[in-house]
């Protein structure tokens, strides 16, 4: 009878080094992902559920701790420390993306995309070349996410180029790139790191942003800067990225499951951003918000502003051959839709 015992117990001991492998059977995986996201948001939420899932689909043997509001620095801290090991993976923005190759940028181009129907459209068919690019500097894009439509929030009402351009621009830290192409079309960008942002602005340091109505709630950066420029300035991407060596230490039949329900919180965090866009504005517009709205004619010296400025993101923000490709697949979606009309 204790015979029978030992083996039931060492057939299952065997079984779960199989799936597992002897180092991961002994303690584990602890995945630490950080990101900006709130503490206590709803973006935190989707987060920690999917932190449950993982711990679920793996038998507890998957441990996700996300670290959120920040805590950990902003994209560009988080890449660093995930190329160093102290963090596994993040919930960053294109910003920390580029960090690890910025072909990403080709989705971030100002004004080139119309609506979120084009811009999927062509994120759809980028991802695999964008994801491949990642793998081969040692990260695994899961999933992607937005933070919704990039618009100016600024101090004193901006409706033009040249009103901007009088004013302290919020520019990334780090990219030296973008503040030269900002410089050279006339505006004033201040770089600074994302978490310096609310500072910044109580300072006077920088009186305007681009940033998304989602972040501008949820980060309170309204309350200093009242008035919203409506217009679709680019849509702020992002993704759910762990390192390729932490998500190599987990077995390929578990992975399967925590991909998907990666997917689900990529997809949930897009639906939350979309969704919400409009609730948010009216929830800032009852605290003051002025929402500066633009007709076509309006529109115009905008679009005029960021093409003038395309031949310098070309090769320079964005290389070369991601730009073409992203405006020709964009051009190639307009051209079809409009031949459906």
């Amino acid at each position: 009878m204790a015979r029978s015992k030992c083996g039931a117990v060492a057939a299952a001991v065997a079984a779960l080094a199989v799936l597992w492998g002897a180092p991961a059977l002994a303690q584990g995986v602890v995945i630490k992902m950080a990101t900006l996201v709130p503490d206590g948001s709803a973006w935190h939420g989707i987060l920690k559920e999917m932190a449950e899932e993982w711990k679920k689909a793996s038998g507890g043997a998957v441990t996700v701790r996300i670290y959120a509001g920040g805590v950990a620095g902003d994209d560009a801290d988080i890449v660093r420390k995930m190329r160093l090991g102290t963090l596994n993976a993040g919930l960053m923005s294109s910003t920390g993306l580029a960090d690890i190759d910025r072909s990403v940028y080709a989705l971030q181009v100002p004004m080139a995309f119309t609506d979120y129907e084009e811009f999927d459209a062509v994120l759809a068919l980028m991802s695999p070349a964008i994801e491949q690019a990642l793998a081969a500097k040692g990260f695994v894009l899961l999933d992607w996410a937005d933070g919704g439509w990039v618009k100016f929030f600024a101090r004193s009402p901006v409706t033009t180029p040249d009103d901007l351009k009088k004013l302290k621009l919020f520019a990334w830290a780090g990219d030296t790139e973008a503040v030269e192409i900002w410089k050279a079309a006339g505006f004033n960008p201040v770089p600074l790191p994302s978490t310096e942002i609310s500072t910044a602005l109580q300072t006077g340091l920088i009186n305007a942003l681009p940033t998304t109505p989602q972040a501008a709630l949820l980060l309170g950066w309204f309350n200093q800067a009242k008035n919203m420029t409506d217009l679709n300035w680019a849509v702020l991407l992002g993704a759910i990225v762990v390192s390729k060596a932490t998500w190599e230490k987990i077995p390929e039949a578990v992975r399967a499951a925590l991909l998907e329900s990666a997917h689900k919180a990529g997809a949930r965090l897009r639906e939350e951003t979309r969704r919400r866009a409009g609730e948010d504005i009216e929830a800032m517009r009852a605290h003051g918000l002025n929402v500066i709205h633009l007709d076509a004619a309006g529109l115009a010296p905008w679009l005029k502003a960021a093409e003038t400025a395309y031949p310098r993101v070309r090769g320079g923000f964005v290389p070369a051959d991601a730009f073409d490709r992203a405006m020709a697949l964009r051009d190639e979606y307009r051209h079809a839709a409009a031949t459906k009309k």
